[in-house]
């Protein structure tokens, strides 16, 4: 029996990759394990030597495993795209988010704001220092730790406003998702994918990849809410 390929990834395409090396394995035959961890941790790994085909993380991520040398030159896939969303807790009244003018002050007047660990995270960081409200923000800043769904620390009553990608936020319990950032200051990650150096099953782990681009993985990305690219 053909040896499983292994896969590891950012906690912002769990599901979605679940769902698509489901598929993939049914159409090829080929079974594919991924274990999704922070992207930090996910990217250190890489960087480790670990016994790894495919590594699927933000591009900007896997643009440093490819000049580190740590993924085969020209094999970087770009594959979905994901929105920065916001949540309250369920139950909590819903802020208007429609405009920039609008969430801004949604987030003056929120008592605690949850963001991630992730690159949707360091965007907001950026955004509030364009607000110049960042200073005025930090006491009411909570960091999601590694691993830990922004969705959780709403739902637990941590954060009152809660920032991460859609996709992470639409199946977590005990809370309400808001939508999705105004164009103005969408905070959109796109995700990509390569082969990892030192893998021993380059071709099969490229024929993932490119499944994972090919329109047939559409349906799957759209149902969590990511975009096809």
């Amino acid at each position: 029996m053909t040896p499983a390929l292994r896969g590891i990834s950012s906690m912002a395409t769990r599901q979605v990759l679940a769902d698509l090396a489901a598929a993939w394995q049914a159409e090829s035959g080929q079974s594919m394990a991924i274990e999704s961890v922070g992207g930090v941790d996910a990217a250190r790994r890489v960087q480790s030597g670990e016994a790894l085909d495919v590594v699927l993380l933000a591009s900007d991520a896997i643009d440093k495993l490819l000049i580190g040398g740590h993924a085969v030159a020209g094999s970087k896939v770009d594959w979905v795209r994901s929105s920065t969303a916001v949540a309250v807790p369920e139950g909590a009244a819903l802020p208007d988010i429609g405009s920039a003018a609008a969430l801004q002050a949604a987030v003056l007047a929120a008592p605690s704001i949850g963001y991630s660990t992730g690159p949707s995270g360091t965007a907001l960081l950026g955004l509030f220092q364009r607000w110049g409200v960042a200073e005025q923000l930090q006491p009411r800043l909570v960091q999601a730790r590694p691993g830990v769904p922004v969705g959780q620390l709403v739902a637990q009553g941590e954060a009152a406003l809660g920032f991460q990608q859609l996709s992470e936020l639409l199946h977590v319990p005990g809370i309400t998702v808001l939508g999705t950032l105004p164009p103005a200051v969408a905070i959109d990650t796109v995700f990509s994918a390569a082969v990892v150096t030192g893998s021993t099953a380059q071709s099969a782990a490229r024929d993932f990849l490119a499944f994972l681009a090919s329109e047939q993985a559409a349906p799957a990305k759209l149902r969590q809410g990511m975009q096809p690219l």
